[in-house]
């Protein structure tokens, strides 16, 4: 990982231990173990497809549920993603993607603004991929939302399959990201008229 753009997380509570270290300006290299298979998948498209190096170890009480697991990852890479921004300069900001996943397509779009929300329109028949509830999803995007500062809307334009939804999802929000991480040669200091995110 670089020197610059990067950052290590941990965070320990009594239901979850965490250990993240993501760098913006990887080649989407990772290594990931939260003890659940699938979100790992997730996570996994999420770094290759966003060109991000993450490196994340999770151990939570997923005999309990895997809600606090899924929940405090987010919190988690958001905190990294924001600290990792460090001031913000020179960021395009924006950036927004529409992605096919099979017979699903999923429209991701998102504002670096330090000023959080989620607006997420996704409805799925079946919310079980395996053993996953896929509504866990939207937790997950909600704390990564809020601790990295991101206005976050999730759309999905159509699909059947939860599986393929999900991961349209994933690799939607890997894409609209790198293109809102990306630093702007014509961008001179923070994109904002305040002078500040």
């Amino acid at each position: 990982m670089s020197d610059q753009r990067r950052a290590v997380i941990e965070r320990k509570t009594g239901e979850t231990e965490i250990r993240l270290a993501l760098d913006l300006d990887g080649s989407g290299q990772y290594q990931v173990d939260t003890g659940i298979a699938f979100f790992d998948h997730m996570l996994e498209s999420f770094a290759k497809h966003g060109l991000f190096d993450l490196d994340l170890r999770a151990k939570g009480d997923l005999e309990v549920d895997l809600h606090h697991t899924v929940e405090d990852v987010g919190i988690v890479l958001g905190q990294a993603l924001r600290q990792a921004l460090g001031s913000a300069a020179g960021i395009r900001r924006y950036g927004s993607f529409v992605l096919p996943m099979a017979e699903a397509k999923v429209e991701v779009a998102l504002d670096l603004s330090n000023r959080a929300y989620l607006v997420y329109r996704v409805d799925l028949a079946n919310d079980r991929v395996g053993e996953f509830d896929a509504s866990l999803v939207e937790d997950f995007l909600f704390a990564f939302a809020q601790n990295g500062g991101i206005d976050l809307h999730v759309e999905k334009r159509y699909g059947r399959s939860p599986h393929h939804v999900v991961e349209a999802i994933f690799k939607g929000l890997a894409r609209a990201l790198r293109g809102a991480v990306e630093i702007d040669s014509r961008v001179e200091g923070v994109p904002s008229v305040k002078g500040t995110l």
